[in-house]
Order: structure tokens, then C-alpha cells, then sequence
């Protein structure tokens, strides 16, 4: 019989602290007073006992009951860091910042201005602290140490399924990063693989891993590569491959021979998201489960509970045989972050700010009378002499907030701001409202922007001369920027609410821990129609357990009517459609798309299997939609079906091409028209492409369709995108009817030419080309150019307008350029500058090394990280 051991009395001290009234009463002064001090309040302080405090610190700090331990340790961190932001010359308070810091395992917090130089007075603590700290020695790296959670994640990376996830301050991507890199300095021969959810995550951890590894790329014979068309993969290397889920899935399509080893899928709550991304995890997965050589594969998620979900991605067989051969299956979900936020809710419409109690879970009134100050005001006020980010929830949000706020700050007279202005007015369009932001110390930050102008403001901001950002979800999908105050002025992302993973996700992205142990978090109440209560729900709400994308009520509704149509042979889903919005209906096209290839080639897949638990497909079903679907009629693209297939390849056989381009680069636009709508019947983009391709004017019309063609006409022409904005400003001021859209919502009936009206159709322009011709236009030409190629008997065709999208110009120099891995941008600056010499019956470049020591510093960034990876591309 197995007695219950009784309580050490550390447990039990950890136990009495969660219910110390004292406890919660001293934290909730120190907040108070800190929001008194932040928010120049003249009030009296609260008066509390220091030592108490310091000791309430220490007790938290070591904290071992494992339900409460993480809890307790973040508690003790703010304690402290609270105390030193009230008493900052205390030397007591001092010692014990280190102290706690030293106990905590917060080796990088110890680097910080406020901690640097703490030696314990204990000799046993500092024996300790020393083992400690050599046993979390990054590899390769000097005077660097993790975490304590980052080394439980490091250890993991070794098992073949791992699943983790952690405050989004944690460094999730840096642990797998540091592991690559460690591997390669090994000698180890591996592909990896690393995938995001956006475009500006490629570049950043694709430089980040360039900066760290340098040389010994060539050495090792590795290639980092960020699309299936990368020049590099025509020769034999080992690659780091560093994509987004659907430049991934084409590179396993078209180059199904490349091996996988180790494949790292950050940001991983995104297979939890109902749209029709989420099902390229599913895809992706499918098809690497079918290989002898099965990878690695390892998801990070931030703040989930339950990380282990998205194992269920992986195939069951494939999880006992890994159990069976003991490869090792973990999971890992830790709450302990090196830095905190404070967080305050700031009524302008009730001119009330109050400090929020993690806690005690309570708000807390500190000044009933803000003045009537405006939000700018505020803004100035408490992000004066700070690194400042705002968060809105729409594009056209982020450009009205801007424009008020810089409107009247002065200009800084500051040469790189100044520098910065120029390249963004001769790169994007002299009246483009960031052109003169940035003389002021304010950019916004969007995912539209050329890469290069991306990178700079970024720069800008780590440097501190740019002083506060407005942003997007870009910034809560990955984005790293040093930061001191967050500004949430939406609970919204774009029209839906912000779920608690994303709300979680983009608190953490202030304060990080390379440059400070805090941030301040300010939700801001700014309109009648904003709710302090939902604020208030979302700070209050735990995290819950996540579920992967199909079993989603939403997604789960529709498998049932999913497999019904397919049994009558439906692959349009008619059924489905009407009971689904755009999201929703994008989701359960693709998932059946996955489903009837699984069952045409007998796949026990996820997919499937989710299928059957849901009570929608018996065996009887299964060989009805095997009937109507065979094996020829299926396909792993799940970015078109059988009947667009088979369309297509009637009318390529029909004689259907590509419009010509005459000698002087000039396309007939009424043909590049009449081609979009043949594309349109053969593709059905009135059925798969509603909002968009297929989106039709009130009247009936396809002036939608004829606006992308204007667009994608300008975009293949080699130009820059300040003459693309120009000629589509001019469009606009000859068409005023065609009126003002950001992000398929109207902002005016008429373009009236306005300097309002010049950024947001600006902004909707470069929008357009982000999401429409370079990604769904793209994906349709890619498979027009496939299925032409087939047909013809041939390898390469010269008018391949896929290609001319895929780098937005006809030019091979450029083309080549991108191949290398530079932007269009940058690939456009060095053919204009004439830096380069092309030997075209080499199919071979050399490169001025002057780029390298360009003074613009998007330009020299891309030029180094391409020297790395192509040390003899420079002379």
C-alpha cells in the first residue's frame, strides 16, 4: 500500500504564499506606485516595507511545487523588478535583483544595464550559480547561456516528435536556431528545414542564421534557401530551407527528391486557425509521413497549454513505431518568462487609467481626471524618450493613427532618418505618408512594404532613433523589435476579435530580453464602440486548450456536407459552399482535396481520420468517392482540383498561351484582360476565388479583374514601385469612379487625389501585389506554365509568365539576381547601377564588392548575407 509522503515545508511555504493576503497586498502597492510614477501623478505613494517585499521576492523566486512554481518565479521577477524601478539606488534591492535573477536562471536579465556585476555574498550561492551557469552554456557561443526552459527545449530537439511552447519572450525560435547551428559547426550533413507563417520571418531568420554561421557555410557545404526556384538547388549541397508552409509544399511538389531530416514549424498555433493555410501543415506532414526517411519534426507554439495537439498532424503509426524504437516522443509547456509586462487600461473616454493585477485579477483606478487628452497626447507623453509600438487592427487604421500623430511633431534633423525618407520616396512614391513619418522618429510597419524598407525601419528602431511604430498582426506573427511601451488600441484583428493566443502573443512582444526586463502594455479605450470589459476578459482568460484546424466547430460542421458532395462526384462542394463564408468554405475545399487523394492511394492520414471520428465517412462512403475520384483525379497540390486541371489542359491543347510581350517589354492590355477571364472560366474563380479573382462589380461586370490586370501589367514590366504607384495613381486620377478600397473594404465612392486618398490607394496597390498577383496569381500561372511545359514537350518556355511574376520583371539579369536570393528591390538597384556582369552562356554573374559597403543598408545587408551563401558571386 503506498503511504502519502507529507509536505516538505518548502512546499508548504509555497503553498501559504499563493493565499498571503500580505503578499498580494504589497504587490498591489508597488503597482500602484509604479503607475503613480509612470503616469507623473502627483498623489501620495503607498507605503509598504521594502524588506518585506525583498523577502516575499525570495521565497517566490524558489518556489518548487510544480503546479505553482512557474507562477510563483514570474511573480517573484516582477516583485523585484518593480521594487528596483521605484528604489533604483537601494542596494539592498540591487543585491537582490541578482540574487533573484542568479535563482531564476535569468542569465541574460543578468546582462542587463541594471544587473551587470552581481556577485552573491554566499559562497556556497555563487559555487551554485557557477555549475548552474556552465550547464546552460550555449554551444559555440561565449559568455551566452540559456534559460533553464531553453536548455528543457534544446535537450528535446533530439527526439524525433517534439511539441513545445512558451511566453513569447522565451526565444522558442532562437533555441532551434542555435540547434542548426550547432549541428552544422558538428560536421553534421542534414537538411533542415524551418517553417513561418510570413514573408518578413523569412528574411529575418534567414539573416539571422547567415550572421551566425558565416564562413562556415561554404566550409560545410551548405545553402540557405528561401524558394523552390533558388539557384543553389540546382547543385548538390545540404540546405537549411527557410520558407513559408506554401513556398514549402511546392518545393516538395517540384522537387520531390530533396530529403528532409529535421523540420521546425514555428509559430505552430497558426494549424489551430480556421482558414485554408492551416490545411498546408496537414499537406506538408501527409507527405513527408509517406517517406523511408521520415524527419525530425518539432512545432513551437507561444503560451498554448496543450502543445502535444499538434502531434496528432503526425500519423499514429509513425507515433508508436517512434515510441516502440524509443526515438522519443515529448511535449513541453512552460509559463516562466524572462522578461514581464505591466499592463494598464487607459479610458479616454471616461479619462480614467487604471494598473491591472495579474494576480489578484482586478483593475485599479489611479486617475479618474486624464484632461481630456487625446490619445497623441498620451501617447507623447508616456512614450517620450521610449521605444513606443501601436497596435491597430487594420491596415487603413495604422495610416489614419500615423498621420495624426505625426502631424504635429517636428522633424529631427537626423541624417540617417533623412536618408531613409529619401530611399522610401524614391523607392515606394514621394507623397507616401512614411516618406515623411520617419523624418520624425514614427514608421508604421505593414506587411506590404518592400523588404528593404522593412529592414531599415527595423534598424532604425533598434537603434532608437526611431522612435514608435505602428503596426499590424504582423507584429504578433513573429516580429521582433526592442520595445518599451505596447500600445493595444483595438481587442479587434481586423473585423474578428483578437482570440486569447493572439491577444497573449502580442503582449509578449514587448519588453524583450535582450534589451530590458520589462515593458509596459497600455490597452487604450479610444471610441464609444470599444469595450474595457473585453479588455478586461481577455487579460482575465486563460489561454485554452487549442485544437488543430479541422476539428474546429466551424470546419467540423461542414465534414459531413464535405462528403456528401463528394459521393455525387461534387468536387465543386456546392453543397458546402452555402453553408460556409470565405474562410470557412477555403478550409473545407482543400481538406477534401487532401481527403480524396488519401483515399484514392489508401493513406491513413490525420485528415482522414478526423473524418471518420466525426461520423462522416464510413467505409461505404470511402469506396463511393474512390468510385467518383480515382487515383488519376487526385493530386497532392491542394492548391487545385480535377476539374480545374482538366480544363486547363483542354484549353492549352486548344492553343491557349501566355499574351505576347513585343521587343520593347510592351503587353497589349485588352489581351491580358481577355487571358485573366478565360483563366477565370477555366479555374472557376467565380466559385473558388469569390472575394478577389472571381469578384464581380454590382453591375455584373469583371472591373475587378481589369484592375488586377493593370496591376500585374506594371508589376511584370521590371519597374520599380514607385513607378508602378505612379502609373496606378494616375489610372486612379483618369478613373475617380473606381473609388478608394484598402483590403476589399471602400473608403470613398471617388478618388478625389488627395494625399489621404494617394496613400490608402497606395497602400491597397502594394497589398494587391503582396496578396493577389504574387500569391494567387502566381500559384495559377505556375500551374498554367506546369501543364504548358507537359503538353509541349519542354523545360523552359521564354514567354513564361509565371516566372515574370514570381520576380515581377522580364528581365534575366534580375530574375537571376532573385534566384540568388536577393529582393526584386535590391535586384533592380544593382541592375540600374550596372554593379554586376552576366556571362549569359555561363548562365553565370559577378557582382561589384562595393554593394557590400553600400550606405544603403538594406541594399549591404542583402549583399552580405548572398556573400556567404555565394562567397565567389563578388569581385
Amino acid at each position: 500500500m503506498h503511504t502519502p509522503r507529507e509536505e516538505y515545508l518548502s512546499e508548504a511555504i509555497s503553498r501559504d504564499l499563493e493565499t498571503s493576503d500580505y503578499l498580494k497586498e504589497i504587490f498591489n502597492d508597488l503597482l500602484y506606485n509604479y503607475s503613480l510614477k509612470l503616469f507623473h501623478i502627483n498623489t501620495l505613494e503607498k507605503e509598504f516595507n521594502i524588506k518585506h517585499g525583498l523577502r516575499f521576492a525570495d521565497l517566490l523566486s524558489k518556489s518548487l511545487l510544480p503546479s505553482l512554481s512557474a507562477k510563483h518565479k514570474s511573480w517573484a521577477q516582477e516583485i523585484i523588478i518593480l521594487l528596483n524601478l521605484l528604489h533604483p539606488d537601494d542596494p539592498n534591492v540591487k543585491y537582490y535583483l541578482g540574487n533573484i535573477l542568479s535563482t531564476l536562471g535569468n542569465f541574460r536579465g543578468l546582462q542587463t544595464e541594471v544587473a551587470k556585476g552581481f556577485q552573491s555574498l554566499d559562497p556556497l550561492d555563487s559555487i551554485y550559480f557557477d555549475y548552474d551557469k556552465q550547464n546552460h552554456q550555449i554551444p559555440g557561443v561565449e559568455n551566452a547561456y540559456f534559460f533553464h526552459d531553453q536548455k528543457l527545449v534544446y535537450d528535446g530537439l533530439q527526439r524525433k516528435y517534439f511539441s513545445y511552447s512558451g511566453p513569447t519572450s522565451m526565444g522558442k525560435s532562437f533555441v532551434v536556431q542555435t540547434y542548426i547551428e550547432n549541428e552544422i559547426r558538428m560536421g553534421e550533413k542534414r537538411n533542415f528545414a524551418i517553417l513561418v507563417p510570413t514573408k518578413a520571418l523569412i528574411n529575418e531568420i534567414k539573416s539571422n542564421l547567415i550572421s551566425s554561421l558565416k564562413e562556415k557555410l561554404q566550409e560545410s557545404n551548405y545553402k540557405i534557401v528561401t524558394s523552390a526556384e533558388d539557384i543553389a538547388l540546382k547543385t548538390m549541397h545540404n540546405f537549411i530551407f527557410v520558407m513559408t508552409p506554401e513556398r514549402f509544399l511546392y518545393l516538395l511538389l517540384s522537387k520531390n527528391n530533396a530529403n528532409i531530416d529535421f523540420l521546425f514549424i514555428d509559430e505552430a498555433h497558426k494549424i489551430s486557425e480556421r482558414g485554408g493555410r492551416s490545411t498546408y501543415y496537414y499537406k506538408i506532414l501527409s507527405i513527408l509521413a509517406e517517406r523511408d526517411q521520415k524527419p525530425n519534426i518539432v512545432f513551437a507554439s507561444p503560451n498554448i497549454p496543450n502543445p502535444e495537439v499538434y502531434l496528432n498532424l503526425i500519423p499514429k503509426k509513425d507515433i508508436i513505431s517512434s515510441a516502440k524504437e524509443n526515438y522519443g516522443i515529448d511535449r513541453l509547456s512552460t509559463e516562466y518568462s524572462p522578461v514581464c509586462q505591466f499592463k494598464f487600461l487607459i479610458d479616454l473616454m471616461d479619462h480614467t487609467v487604471a494598473y491591472y493585477d495579474e494576480y489578484s485579477k482586478t483593475s485599479t483606478i489611479v486617475n479618474s481626471n486624464l484632461n481630456n487628452l487625446s490619445f497623441n497626447e498620451i501617447l507623447s507623453k508616456l512614450g517620450a524618450a521610449k521605444q513606443n509600438l501601436v497596435y491597430c487592427s487594420a491596415k487603413n487604421k495604422v495610416l489614419q493613427m500615423a498621420e495624426q500623430y505625426s502631424k504635429d511633431l517636428p522633424y529631427l534633423n537626423n541624417e540617417e532618418l533623412d536618408s531613409l525618407s529619401n530611399d522610401i520616396a524614391n523607392s515606394v512614391h514621394k507623397d507616401c505618408y512614411l516618406a515623411d513619418f520617419v523624418k520624425k522618429g514614427v514608421a508604421y510597419h505593414v506587411g506590404y512594404l518592400p523588404s528593404t524598407i522593412r529592414l531599415r525601419i527595423e534598424r532604425c528602431f533598434e537603434k532608437g532613433i526611431l522612435k514608435t511604430i505602428f503596426c499590424t498582426s504582423t507584429l504578433i506573427e513573429g516580429i521582433n523589435l526592442p520595445a518599451d511601451n505596447l500600445f493595444i488600441t483595438s481587442y479587434k484583428n481586423g473585423r474578428s476579435n483578437l482570440a486569447e493566443v493572439e491577444f497573449r502573443n502580442l503582449i509578449g512582444r514587448v519588453g524583450r530580453i535582450k534589451y530590458g526586463l520589462f515593458g509596459n502594455v497600455f490597452l487604450v479605450r479610444n471610441d464609444e464602440a470599444t469595450n474595457n470589459e473585453k479588455y478586461l476578459e481577455l487579460l482575465e482568460t486563460k489561454i485554452p486548450n487549442q485544437q488543430v484546424s479541422i476539428d474546429l466547430k466551424p470546419n467540423q460542421k461542414l465534414l459531413n456536407s464535405i462528403v456528401e458532395d463528394l459521393m455525387r462526384g461534387d468536387i465543386e462542394l456546392s453543397k458546402t459552399q452555402k453553408k460556409a463564408n470565405d474562410k470557412e468554405f477555403d478550409a473545407a475545399r482543400k481538406f477534401s482535396l487532401i481527403l480524396i487523394r488519401d483515399i484514392a492511394v489508401d493513406r491513413q492520414s490525420p485528415t482522414m481520420q478526423a473524418f471518420i471520428e466525426a461520423g462522416a465517412l464510413s467505409e461505404e462512403r470511402k469506396n463511393d468517392i474512390k468510385e467518383k475520384f480515382p487515383e488519376i483525379k487526385t493530386g497532392d497540390d491542394i492548391t487545385i482540383s480535377f476539374d480545374q486541371q482538366n480544363n486547363l489542359k483542354k484549353a492549352i491543347q486548344s492553343g491557349l498561351k501566355y499574351p505576347e510581350i513585343d521587343s520593347d517589354g510592351k503587353v497589349d492590355y485588352q489581351k491580358v484582360v481577355v487571358f485573366l477571364e478565360k483563366l477565370s472560366n477555366i479555374f472557376k474563380w467565380n466559385i473558388y476565388e469569390r472575394s478577389t479573382l472571381g469578384k464581380v462589380g454590382k453591375d455584373g461586370s469583371n472591373r475587378v479583374l481589369r484592375w488586377y490586370a493593370l496591376i500585374l501589367i506594371r508589376w511584370i514590366s521590371g519597374n520599380g514601385l514607385n513607378t508602378i504607384l505612379g502609373h496606378i495613381l494616375s489610372y486612379k486620377s483618369k478613373h475617380p469612379e473606381t473609388g478608394v478600397w484598402v483590403d476589399g473594404n471602400p473608403i470613398a465612392d471617388f478618388y478625389n487625389g488627395s494625399i489621404a486618398h494617394r496613400n490608402y490607394v497606395m497602400a491597397s496597390t502594394m497589398s494587391e501585389i503582396e496578396d493577389v498577383i504574387l500569391f494567387r496569381l502566381c500559384n495559377y500561372f505556375r500551374k498554367f506554365s506546369s501543364e504548358y511545359k507537359e503538353i509541349n514537350g519542354v523545360d523552359h518556355f521564354d514567354n513564361d509568365w509565371y516566372e515574370f511574376i514570381e520576380y515581377g520583371t522580364t528581365n534575366k539579369v534580375m530574375i537571376y539576381l532573385q534566384q540568388l536570393g536577393f529582393s526584386r528591390e535590391t535586384a533592380l538597384y544593382i541592375k540600374k547601377g550596372g554593379k554586376y556582369h552576366f556571362y549569359e552562356w555561363e548562365d553565370d554573374i559577378v557582382l561589384d564588392k562595393d554593394l557590400l559597403e553600400s550606405t544603403n543598408i538594406g541594399i549591404a545587408t542583402e549583399a552580405k548575407d548572398v556573400k556567404y551563401n555565394y562567397p565567389d558571386l563578388f569581385l
